[in-house]
């Protein structure tokens, strides 16, 4: 197992949320469902998987839709290490091969979606 992991991630936020107010916008998601948050994450993984499902078309649409402040870097979470992140998280990205991206993944912030590059 790697000690260093690199990733994206388009996060998702919803009522459950351990923070649900949206850094993109800065709206309550306090009105958005489980359901909702996974139907809609599911949206944008087909999308991005339509794209290509490179690095670039995954951080667009990142950008475009991610409720975490990494919007602002196409979801570019940096390089972290064992223990940087929230363990669902971590895991999630761990699971996931390089170049790949996950499937819909739940941790106290929301439901994400992952690119690793590293």
């Amino acid at each position: 197992m790697p000690t260093q992991y690199g990733a994206l991630h388009l996060l998702i936020k919803f009522s459950g949320s351990r923070n649900p107010v949206s850094r993109r916008t800065g709206a309550s998601t306090e009105d958005v469902t489980a359901d909702e948050a996974q139907a809609e994450l599911g949206r944008y993984k087909a999308k991005i998987e339509e794209a290509g499902a490179t690095k670039e078309a995954f951080a667009k649409y990142a950008t475009e839709r991610s409720d975490c402040g990494s919007y602002k870097q196409g979801g570019d979470l940096g390089v972290f290490g064992p223990g940087d992140m929230q363990k669902q998280f971590e895991e999630g990205t761990a699971s996931t091969p390089v170049g790949g991206m996950s499937g819909i993944i739940l941790s106290d912030s929301g439901y994400h979606i992952i690119f690793r590059y590293l």
